[in-house]
């Protein structure tokens, strides 16, 4: 995150969130296992008389956990993100979409992970400057499984956009567009990693220009389901050039909850390197 005082009603997707890797799981599952083995051959080598379990604790359990279960439902499966994902696959059948997503990364410092986008064949990496900052080391992950080490060649936190640099080759990319232009009501394409899941894509509309409290510049609103960990997603016009980066939601007066990004102008305005189409 960086260090200025945030609009009131502006709600800052951080991109930060632990999650438990295979490895820990496996280990987890096998402590477990070798636990119920353990009380197994104590249970056979030290029998205890057996008393009859009375039903009315049988219910009582099967009600605590049939609770626990509904209140923890929600929190993964609420329905808008049942809705983004059946959106998702639905949007993934079209094969211009396939190939954006192809070129859409995970961005991972540590413990945590947020959404970047390729923009070069040859490793130029964008996304916000809040998803790596702090970060003592970064990574970047394509779909297609490789994985890579970034180093970070550029960081504009007063437009909270970061540049990423891996050492790949005919790597997929997306195009930026030369600048953003749009009309009001405009289709446009969003791809991140909402939530606990990678590579969704998703859909929304272009509202038009609002003005934050502690930002110089005016930044694009769209009428869009954003999700904590969409921070770094490209926003593609139905041209197939990226306009823009999401970076964080606002509840407006107006419009409600809306998603919010960073015209690709901020990028070409602090970026020094000599690429303007990948």
């Amino acid at each position: 995150m960086t260090n200025r005082n945030r609009h009131d009603h502006d709600v800052i997707d951080d991109d930060l969130y632990e999650e438990i890797d295979d490895e820990e799981l496996i280990m987890l599952v096998e402590q477990e296992r070798q636990k119920a083995l353990a009380r197994s051959k104590q249970e056979k080598e030290n029998p205890k008389p057996k008393r009859p379990f009375p039903k009315w604790a049988f219910w009582l359990i099967a009600l605590a956990m049939v609770f626990n279960l509904v209140a923890l439902l929600p929190k993964t499966f609420s329905i808008p993100a049942i809705d983004f994902l059946i959106t998702s696959a639905k949007l993934s059948a079209q094969d211009e979409i396939r190939t954006y997503k192809k070129a859409v990364v995970v961005v991972e410092t540590g413990d945590s992970k947020g959404t970047g986008f390729a923009i070069s064949s040859d490793g130029i990496i964008l996304t916000n400057h809040h998803v790596i900052e702090g970060g003592e080391s970064v990574s970047v992950a394509f779909p297609n499984n490789q994985f890579y080490h970034a180093e970070v060649i550029g960081e504009y936190p007063d437009v909270d956009l970061a540049v990423l640099d891996v050492e790949g080759k005919n790597l997929p990319h997306l195009t930026l567009a030369e600048q953003a232009d749009f009309k009001p009501d405009e289709s446009i394409y969003f791809i991140g990693n909402p939530l606990y899941f990678n590579g969704i894509a998703n859909k929304g509309t272009i509202i038009g220009f609002t003005k934050l409290n502690d930002w110089n510049d005016n930044v694009l609103m769209i009428d869009a389901p954003v999700y904590r960990g969409n921070s770094g997603s490209p926003v593609i016009n139905q041209q197939g050039e990226v306009i823009g980066v999401v970076f964080a939601t606002l509840d407006h007066k107006d419009h409600g909850k809306v998603g919010l990004f960073i015209p690709i102008d901020y990028f070409y305005e602090h970026y020094d390197g000599k690429m303007r189409q990948g």
